[in-house]
């Protein structure tokens, strides 16, 4: 076995660009290049390795978080099936990174991180940007990346690189472990050279199973489903990611079992699936909310149960609801005491749908799931229609969106009261359409997520949702998408602060306090003017292509304008932060203050305490 001598940077590229993965038959190279901004701790290592390897693509951006979340959007765009790599320098290019390295573990998509690092040979410490620690030499900020990292590692000699590398592969590749994955590359290291086995850098396939759950637990499932009279399906993201999504529509069909979405799961049903009630949860519809209430057998496939999805767990509301759940990982095909079927979604339900033959819903419950859906049906026309303003309500601006968009089209949201009225009234009509970061409902994803999509899916069109408050915070990938030559239509609402959690104050009593943008006022408090800031000369400014709307008519026309234009645009107008779309019988557990001078939120904590007794255990 011969062996070729390389610098580590080197060879970890060398490694990463023959690395494939395999599902159902089909290969394809699980990196898609490198994002990466270089300092002291990576320019002459993994810098110089990425100008010798021009066939691993590398991307320059603006921001290291933003990269991590292009990353993120693209891996969960091709159903978790490639990604990009991001490489950071030492210090504060690196704990950038942490922010967007949590935001995809949480979301379980694969990105690989490869930071720069402190001296591994120590004699030059401190060198610039180092954390020192008095109780270990062995420490630095990288061991941030510690908690939000599914697998994390630091290569102190060349050789560890062969165990390491092909380990951080076998979690990213991982249905059930993957997420953010970080190998520290302390900056002397990297420029090492070793003698490499020329086996290392052979093209290695990773073949992506499609784990198939115990027939056992299969029988029981239909027969715990058969025996339901109030049946509801929880459709979660691992439906999509699994590419399950049809099945899921057969299963609803077959037996007439009504679909609710999660926010990750939304776009598993087209809207106008007969069985589809759309959002299910804190941001859900009344007739999905219903349904869940008085479910006796619910059907969780590929979700979590996050505290949006199951309205802090006040959701489920019948005392004999029993739950089955199909999913990939043994963890959340355990919760709340379910009937564990643990296995890829696709596979399990084409062990389940033969096993449901005969079964079919009463026609009260039927008629049930129709009348809801014309409810909701007549609601969304309703807000759809409205003619606000201006400022435009926001609801109106969502509709208008949503009537241009192409069935493949592809909206993109993360914070916000955006990602709410979306879930609610977005019409999805395939899957894979609806891209929503609300694991961690990440402000300043929606701009760098969007160019992740297009990358992925560069036939699609693309629309950004971005309200003026995550815009502000990361705003610069307008650059990067430029540079690519890469066209996004970004929508910039500007409501003149935080609407959302302005909204939520509220409600909790505590009068919107610091969420509005205003001037520090008379009083010494930020009650003065709004600010004079202009959102779409800043977007031009940072190269893209500008309308600007006031009315319902100019958004419209603008919305074609941008559709006609080949480069990133950018619609702006401003909406009206108190015309809100509300809530749908559900509830968001957010702890009252116990105790206060202010009368509003003593009310305010007295229906908290009321809505607390709904939530529920299960065992």
């Amino acid at each position: 076995m011969g062996t070729r001598r390389l610098t580590v940077a080197q060879a970890t590229i060398s490694f990463l660009k023959n690395q494939v993965v395999e599902r159902d038959g089909v290969q394809r190279p699980f990196f898609a290049g490198c994002f990466g901004i270089f300092g002291h701790g990576n320019l002459a290592g993994l810098g110089e390795a990425l100008q010798e390897n021009p066939d691993f693509r590398y991307y320059q951006c603006r921001n290291e978080q933003a990269m991590v979340h292009t990353a993120a959007a693209y891996a969960r765009m091709t159903n978790r099936l490639s990604t990009f790599v991001c490489t950071a320098s030492t210090g504060p290019g690196s704990t950038n990174m942490v922010t967007g390295a949590a935001g995809a573990t949480i979301n379980r998509v694969p990105v690989l991180l490869l930071p720069g690092d402190i001296f591994a040979r120590r004699n030059v410490a401190p060198v610039l940007q180092q954390l020192e620690s008095p109780q270990s030499q062995d420490v630095s900020v990288n061991d941030c990346f510690k908690p939000v990292s599914r697998y994390w590692d630091r290569i102190a000699r060349p050789e560890q690189l062969l165990t390491s590398l092909p380990e951080a592969m076998r979690v990213l590749t991982s249905p059930v472990e993957t997420g953010a994955v970080t190998v520290c590359l302390p900056q002397d290291v990297q420029a090492e050279a070793f003698d490499w086995p020329e086996a290392f850098f052979s093209r290695r396939v990773w073949l992506v199973p499609r784990a198939r759950p115990d027939t056992a637990v299969l029988a029981k499932a239909a027969q715990l489903i058969k025996g339901a009279k109030c049946p509801l399906i929880v459709a979660g993201g691992g439906a999509t990611y699994s590419e399950a999504t049809e099945l899921v529509a057969a299963l609803a069909s077959r037996t007439g079992i009504a679909v609710g979405e999660s926010q990750a799961g939304k776009g598993t049903l087209s809207f106008d699936h007969p069985q589809s009630l759309g959002a299910l949860g804190s941001t859900g519809t009344p007739g999905a909310n219903r349904i869940a209430r008085e479910a006796d057998v619910v059907i969780g496939i590929g979700t979590r149960y996050g505290d949006f999805t199951t309205a802090s767990k006040t959701a489920f509301q019948n005392p004999d609801v029993k739950f089955v759940n199909l999913n990939v990982a043994e963890f959340d095909a355990h919760k709340h005491a379910a009937l564990p079927v643990t296995g890829d979604a696709r596979a399990s339900l084409e062990g389940l749908l033969p096993l449901l033959d005969g079964y079919r819903v009463d026609s009260a419950y039927a008629k049930k799931v129709e009348q809801y859906r014309a409810e909701w049906n007549a609601e969304t026309e309703r807000h759809y229609g409205t003619r606000h303003g201006p400022p435009l309500s926001q609801a109106e601006v969502i509709g208008l969106v949503n009537g241009i968009a192409r069935p493949q089209d592809v909206v993109v949201c993360a914070a916000g009261s955006l990602p709410g009225d979306l879930h609610k009234l977005w019409r999805t009509r395939q899957p894979s359409t609806y891209h929503v970061e609300y694991g961690y409902s990440c402000m300043g994803y929606e701009i760098a997520g969007g160019l992740g999509v297009k990358l992925a899916a560069p036939e699609r069109e693309v629309y950004v949702m971005v309200g003026d408050g995550s815009y502000l915070m990361m705003a610069q990938e307008i650059v990067t998408a430029v540079q690519e030559q890469v066209k996004l239509t970004i929508v910039l609402l500007d409501n003149q602060g935080y609407s959302s959690i302005g909204g939520l104050s509220r409600s909790l009593g505590s009068a919107a306090f610091g969420t509005q943008y205003r001037a520090r006022g008379a009083d010494g408090q930020l009650s003065g003017a709004k600010l004079p800031v202009d959102l779409a000369t800043n977007a031009e400014s940072l190269g893209a292509k500008v309308y600007r709307a006031k009315t319902h008519a100019e958004f419209k026309q603008a919305l074609e304008k941008a559709r006609q234009e080949t480069v990133t645009t950018v619609v702006f107008t401003e909406t009206d932060g108190e015309h809100r779309v509300g809530g749908y019988e559900s509830w968001w557990d957010v702890p009252v203050s116990e105790v206060s001078q202010l009368p509003a939120v003593q009310d305010a904590r007295k229906k908290y305490e009321a809505n607390r007794k709904k939530e529920r255990l299960f065992f």
